[in-house]
């Protein structure tokens, strides 16, 4: 970790007998920095060398290459701002920097609160920015507001329905009876399905020529039971239906969908893409880099499950600099092949 040292606030955090502030305090936070290992620079105000108690060992501690007086005539607090920003730095600093705000909105974050008891400094803990806790999905909306802009189709459903592989092929015989226009009652189909744990045949042998691919948008958490059960939905819908060819099934992680609910995309064989059109790339704040790097493949499942493509595309995710705020992301798509699922 890069720390920057306000030397004036440190120095003036227990000021002596006379009402100076005291080069032991500074000292203090070296020894302290030094034993945690961190990378550190000391940023002294110009007038501290005239008000210090000890001015012969601050001036010996100018000459060091990791301590730099601040110019006459510059604005201390934000002469340190400007550091610590440009090096993505902490500030050891009891200051608030209040009349600051305005223009470096993360000051909050990037401050170090201290404590000095018996010559000893304590560092306090940096209170941790908000984050947005739904930053994947408002991600994954952004992507289809592009695509969308790009004019490429994107199942938008996220009402969700609870989850079972009995509701996930009545859900499937309902969507392609419907778009079929059949005259059959579905009442009567569902009055003959049978129980999932008696069906004992199961598809080994995917037909390529099957009419119909149906993606089964769920949950992370319900991955495992909608693919366990995938081959009885597409057995269950192909019976039911009267179809010469078992739909197939692909299961698609979902950002959008709620635990223990599904949705399904239905699209005939030939309207799948083999390769999603784009692949996309995520800027964002240092401080969603790890977590959203993590999701990345989550991201680019709901992505190919919603555009109804067999290959995803590619996540990738770079820290911006420009981007100061938990939350803040920007997207751009690039033309590629994507992955295999």
């Amino acid at each position: 970790m890069k720390v920057v040292v306000d030397a004036s606030n440190v120095a003036h955090h227990k000021k002596n007998e006379n009402g100076q502030p005291q080069m032991s305090n500074i000292l203090a936070a070296v020894k302290a920095l030094e034993e945690s290992e961190d990378e550190f620079v000391i940023i002294a105000d110009a007038s501290l060398r005239h008000d210090i108690d000890d001015k012969e060992k601050f001036l010996k501690l100018l000459e060091s290459e990791n301590v730099e007086e601040v110019p006459a005539g510059n604005d201390a607090d934000h002469f340190i701002l400007d550091i610590a920003t440009r090096e993505r730095a902490k500030i050891l600093s009891n200051d608030k920097f209040r009349d600051y705000a305005a223009e470096f909105r993360n000051i909050s974050s990037m401050r170090i609160p201290f404590i000095i008891d018996n010559g000893r400094l304590t560092f306090g803990k940096p209170k941790k920015p908000k984050k947005d806790k739904n930053i994947l999905q408002h991600i994954c909306d952004e992507i289809i507001k592009e695509l969308n802009f790009k004019k490429w189709e994107i199942y938008t459903g996220k009402e969700g329905l609870e989850i079972s592989p009995l509701n996930i092929a009545k859900q499937a015989i309902i969507r392609i009876d419907n778009e079929n226009n059949a005259e059959s009652k579905l009442e009567n189909i569902f009055a003959k399905i049978p129980m999932f744990n008696k069906i004992v045949e199961m598809v080994d042998d995917v037909e390529i020529a099957a009419p119909y691919v149906i993606f089964v948008l769920v949950h992370p958490k319900d991955y495992k039971i909608a693919v366990k059960n995938a081959g009885n939905i597409s057995v269950t819908v192909a019976d039911r239906l009267g179809l010469e060819k078992k739909p197939l099934i692909a299961v698609r992680n979902d950002l959008f969908t709620k635990p223990g609910t599904f949705e399904l995309n239905i699209l005939l064989a030939d309207e799948v893409t083999q390769s999603a059109p784009y692949n996309v790339l995520v800027r964002v704040s240092e401080h969603d880099e790890v977590f959203i790097k993590k999701n990345s493949r989550n991201i680019a499942s709901t992505i190919a499950g919603r555009l109804g493509s067999w290959k995803f595309p590619f996540v990738s995710v770079k820290p911006d600099m420009l981007l100061e705020k938990p939350g803040q992301f920007e997207i751009e798509l690039e033309k590629g092949s994507g992955l295999d699922d």
